[in-house]
């Protein structure tokens, strides 16, 4: 986890009020006659009244890569792994994506999926909500296609801050839900489990949060559940080698099966954040420990957020002002023959454990066209020393190909599947 563990830095240029919302790299387009028609469909005859903003917004489920990577961080959020059901293979799980796309597909316009619709989101519209899907390692064997499965889904090495339950690692499948609204992630929830039918069965399900649009007086990084601003180092859309670290090369010219052409790789790590631990530190020990005024979120060596830290600035007394194992230092890129991923979590409280401790923390994921070049340098250096380690625990993990996203009339993992 790094000082941008929790807000992905992408602008989300929401435009608070208004009809509709541009996110990331013009990702979120307005929803239009789509939206509309689901929020009238629970009318009683009168007029049908507009959408407010959150509920307005729509993200295209088509595109070159699949929504939900580059997406402005959501307010609601379900992580879900299934495992295909014994005697499934290749046949049913291409006929599971088929079902799954198609509802997503309508769900992601703010239309209703079909006649098993619960209406539980009746009265809203799209709400920016985005489904995406991966594939486990575990999954080409068992569809016979190991051939086709990438190197880049070798396992993670293990890393000494591993407390791993293997009950809420990996899996064949992964769908990660996002949506402004509650409700309207639920639905899709539900939705996606129940299409999964005889196809497959839940392996885990993880369920977070972040801040509301329109929470702050204006757009801003997120706080995470230790109260840091955090987020700002996330790779941006607008940088020239943005893709070139986020998503596989769609022109074919990167490693790897064609099939993963426009897509990326999410590591998915649960971190639960030893908040009792944490909050004994007084404020100044804290903000020793990350390497940023808690206030701002700007680096010690002063500025504002998103000025660079100074990592060979030295105080009065001739020591670092940013630690050397502080963790913005550890996780900087430069410290890290320049690895960058894209992060993009969720936060998460699952109540009160046994010894009366908080189970909560961070749904971390992150995305990069090659795990072995993002997430694990980063990760080993970190393991290595870094000053956070002692308040957080990794419980859980998992790897997953995501494909590029589906072209109009195609459903997500088509080209892998009709291979």
């Amino acid at each position: 986890m790094r000082d941008s563990d929790i807000d992905n830095g992408i602008p989300r240029r929401r435009l608070l009020g208004a009809a509709g919302a541009a996110g990331a790299a013009g990702l979120v387009l307005g929803a239009g006659g789509g939206a509309a028609g689901y929020a009238a469909a629970s009318g009683s005859g009168g007029d049908a009244k507009a959408l407010a903003s959150v509920g307005s917004t729509a993200v295209p489920f088509h595109g070159e890569h699949q929504a939900g990577i580059t997406t402005p961080l959501q307010a609601r959020g379900h992580l879900v792994a299934f495992d295909l059901a014994p005697g499934a293979g290749r046949k049913e799980a291409a006929a599971l994506l088929r079902r799954w796309s198609a509802v997503a597909r309508r769900m992601t316009a703010g239309e209703p999926f079909g006649d098993a619709d619960t209406g539980v989101a009746l009265d809203a519209g799209p709400s920016s909500l985005t489904v995406t899907f991966g594939f486990g390692r575990t999954f080409f064997g068992r569809t016979g296609l190991d051939r086709q499965r990438p190197v880049a889904l070798d396992p993670l090495p293990d890393f000494s801050s591993d407390h791993l339950d293997a009950r809420r690692s990996n899996g064949d499948l992964w769908v990660q839900i996002g949506s402004d609204d509650a409700l309207v992630a639920f639905h899709a929830l539900r939705a996606i489990q129940r299409e999964a039918g005889e196809a497959a069965r839940v392996r885990w399900q993880m369920n977070g949060f972040n801040r509301s649009p329109g929470a702050t007086a204006q757009p801003m990084t997120a706080r995470n559940l230790m109260g840091q601003v955090d987020g700002t180092g996330n790779p941006k859309p607008s940088e020239a080698d943005f893709d070139r670290r986020i998503f596989v090369p769609a022109d074919g010219s990167g490693e790897g099966p064609g099939w993963m052409a426009g897509g990326s790789y999410a590591v998915v790590r649960r971190i639960r954040m030893l908040l009792d631990d944490w909050e004994k530190l007084a404020r100044d020990e804290q903000e020793k420990v990350i390497g940023r005024r808690k206030s701002d979120g700007a680096p010690l060596t002063g500025g504002s957020e998103t000025t660079e830290p100074d990592l060979e600035k030295t105080g009065p007394d001739g020591k670092l002002v940013i630690a050397s194992n502080a963790h913005a230092r550890i996780s900087a890129p430069e410290q890290n023959g320049g690895a960058a991923m894209l992060r993009r979590p969720f936060s998460y409280h699952d109540g009160i454990a046994a010894d009366g401790t908080p189970d909560a923390g961070l749904l971390f994921i992150c995305w990069q066209a090659d795990p072995l070049r993002g997430f694990v340098p980063v990760q080993r250096k970190l393991d290595r020393g870094d000053a956070l380690s002692p308040f957080i625990r990794h419980e859980a993990s998992g790897l997953f190909a995501v494909p590029g996203g589906a072209r109009d009339g195609e459903y997500v993992g088509q080209r892998l599947l009709e291979s």
